[in-house]
């Protein structure tokens, strides 16, 4: 069977409604080390016979056969393999890569054939064709003779058993045409198939045999007698010929497939990736502004969250572990509705001290907001009377000087101790410890400091005046919240502690009995009362930040699903624009998986810069309020690497689509694309 053979081959375009037969049962041989010319004028169909020819195009009907097999049904992939292996492509409009040096044009093929040695080879080509100088310059830096040079040597760098040109001079003046001739008849001499497409009959008198097609049909085939092997003597550029016989041939097994991702490839596609991104560099940087915001926004929010968690954590655990707390007004008041009220009592302290044996200590609270003054100085501050307990109860026991006693609380003693905020006011350097200050003109000695507890986000812990429970009552005349002008009787909270965290569930229930049965209340009512547990209020004050943070998020989110939006709107922008340097790729051996492999490295790229710098971002807005607005900022690895993770998934996504239809492109149509 002959190298090339062609039976009954038909091809027919869809246009509109209607049916156009381009070829017309074409029968066709061509014995290996053949140098032909397909002639005919323009529309006569001979592009499309070499584009069947060279597998970038299937027939409607009839069969190719190729080294003895049939390749006229081959898939995509399997087409690609065969191209890249035995077939090299020079074309008209040369189809050079021209964001590439000479040297990355010439060497693309071997990168899909996962060939080795590939910058010695496409040396020993440059050289060749008499570009030596000129292997780092791009195509634009290249004269039209140049450019076609290094596309033939891109079509000898696998070794191919032929070679299609396809009108190899239209583009270029006499003396580069001569060249570009002898150069193919220099292949031709290496044992090269060549198969030449032109429509000029000075041209065409290069080949040894001239095939005249004409309406889709060959009208004649004969020897060129004109022919002489002298004309390749001379190589082109002077350089030296190196062209050795083809070695590859068609594998025994039928189905041909490409081997594995290989690091050249994966290197060529993260080169293709960054100059394209590289070439458009406004419009990336606006494709990535929405990754961009949404990966900040992101950060920010997750800090500042976990932040306020913390914080709120840091406050429950300064008031002290295992209490349980006591206010006089219902659940629904509790939470800022409308509810019933009660009060609470001396004599309910000493009672509740003896409801559970669990209950270690008591505290009963009274606050009221107090004048305080020292020589010229005065801060309007807090107050809060307590029992001795508090110190030990809520882990505030002074690290200078001493809280107070029972006996001075019995006693009604006019004693304070200071929290640190006020220290710093009234007293600035100076020891306050045994200093008399007056709080509303009542004269109280100072006998304590209490450990500073920093700021709660509501208010300052630290700006606190505390003083025994009675003296409050009597001395300052402190009331609970609702008990009007009742001095020295009702208390704002009562608080237990519990002897350990198993039993503050016991202690609640028989605390609830109690008070209950003290304010005489049947059991379809609701309690006039509400016990709580530190447990309890951190968890209330944290699911509320979880869902604070969990909006924030989700509108963090909205901008990533709109940043991802932006850059498949980008994507698909790119592969219009780019859909020639596709049938390229695909022409010189590229299977689908490389060209979606391509575009989908890209569009990570995209996404995945457009999130490191949306990572920076955050993190340095999210250290910059806790450092200039005081907000507690904790900025998590892992939040940090859920948002790198996303970000390059949100490319992978969104690009999947515009790279999907890069690769089902079929490789003449894509070469066709204007």
């Amino acid at each position: 069977m002959a190298f090339i053979e062609l039976k009954d081959i038909t091809r027919a375009y869809q246009v509109g409604g209607d049916k156009l037969v381009v070829l017309k049962g074409i029968n066709l041989q061509i014995e290996e080390g053949e140098f032909v010319a397909i002639m005919g004028p323009s529309g006569s169909g001979k592009s499309t016979l070499m584009q069947i020819l060279g597998l970038l195009d299937r027939p409607t009907s009839g069969k190719y056969f190729l080294f003895g097999r049939d390749v006229s049904r081959l898939t995509d992939d399997e087409g690609a393999a065969l191209r890249s292996k035995t077939i090299g492509f020079i074309f008209q409009m040369f189809n050079l890569l021209s964001r590439t040096s000479a040297m990355d044009n010439v060497i693309l093929p071997m990168i899909y054939a996962g060939a080795s040695n590939r910058e010695a080879r496409g040396r020993e080509l440059l050289e060749t064709v008499g570009l030596s100088d000129r292997m780092s310059h791009k195509p634009n830096e290249l004269s039209g003779g140049q450019q076609q040079r290094v596309a033939i040597a891109r079509a000898l760098v696998n070794s191919p058993r032929v070679i299609f040109a396809d009108e190899p001079t239209g583009n270029l003046a006499s003396d580069q045409a001569a060249d570009i001739l002898r150069q193919l008849k220099l292949m031709n001499r290496a044992g090269i198939t060549v198969i030449m497409v032109t429509h000029e009959p000075d041209i065409a008198a290069h080949a040894r045999r001239i095939i005249h097609i004409k309406d889709g049909q060959i009208v004649s085939d004969e020897v060129n007698e004109q022919f002489h092997e002298t004309d390749a003597a001379p190589s082109v550029g002077g350089g030296t010929a190196v062209l050795s016989a083809p070695k590859t041939a068609l594998p025994a097994q039928f189905k041909l497939q490409h081997g594995g991702l290989n690091a050249a490839e994966m290197s060529e596609y993260w080169a293709s990736a960054l100059r394209a991104i590289a070439a458009n560099k406004v419009r990336s940087a606006l494709s990535m502004l929405g990754i961009l915001i949404g990966v900040a926004a992101v950060i920010a929010m997750l800090a500042i969250g976990k932040g306020a968690q913390k914080a709120i954590e840091a406050r429950i655990s300064s008031l002290g572990s295992n209490l349980v707390m006591i206010f006089p007004f219902s659940q629904a008041a509790f939470h800022g509705g409308t509810g019933s009220y009660s009060r609470l009592t001396l004599q309910d302290l000493d009672d509740l001290s003896r409801v559970s044996p669990h209950i270690a200590a008591v505290d009963g609270e009274l606050r009221g907001t107090v004048q305080a003054v020292y020589k010229d100085k005065n801060a309007s501050t807090q107050a809060q009377g307590d029992l001795p307990a508090y110190a030990d109860m809520y882990a505030d026991v002074p690290y200078y000087g001493r809280f107070f006693t029972e006996a001075e609380n019995d006693s009604i003693a006019s004693v304070a101790v200071l929290g640190q905020t006020v220290v710093n006011e009234l007293f600035g350097k100076e020891n306050p410890v045994g200093k008399t200050i007056k709080l509303n003109r009542v004269a109280f000695k100072v006998i304590g400091i209490l450990p500073p507890k920093g700021s709660s986000g509501w208010r300052d812990q630290d700006d606190v005046i505390i003083v025994p429970l009675k003296t409050a009552m009597m001395r300052l005349g402190f009331t609970a919240w609702g008990s009007g002008n009742s001095r020295g009787r009702y208390l704002d909270t009562i608080s237990l502690e519990c002897d350990s965290p198993g039993s503050i569930g016991s202690v609640m229930k028989s605390v609830e009995t109690f008070l209950r049965a003290r304010h005489h209340l049947p059991s379809f009512q609701a309690d006039d009362f509400t016990v709580r547990n530190m447990a309890d209020i951190q968890a209330a004050l944290t699911g509320t930040t979880k869902t604070f943070t969990l909006l924030l998020g989700i509108v963090a989110a909205i901008s990533l699903l709109v940043g991802g939006i932006g850059i498949m709107n980008i994507m698909l922008v790119s592969v219009s624009e780019r859909t020639r340097e596709i049938g390229l790729r695909k022409a010189v051996g590229a299977a689908r998986r490389a060209i979606l492999i391509q575009f989908l490295l890209e569009s990570a790229v995209l996404s995945t810069l457009g999130g490191v710098i949306g990572i920076t971002l955050g993190v340095g807005f999210s250290l910059a309020l806790s450092h200039f607005a005081g907000w507690a900022a904790i900025v998590q690895p892992q939040a940090v690497l859920m948002a790198f993770v996303f970000s390059a998934g949100v490319g992978v996504l969104f690009g999947f689509w515009p790279a999907r239809k890069a690769s089902l492109l079929s490789p003449i149509e894509a070469l066709r694309y204007e």
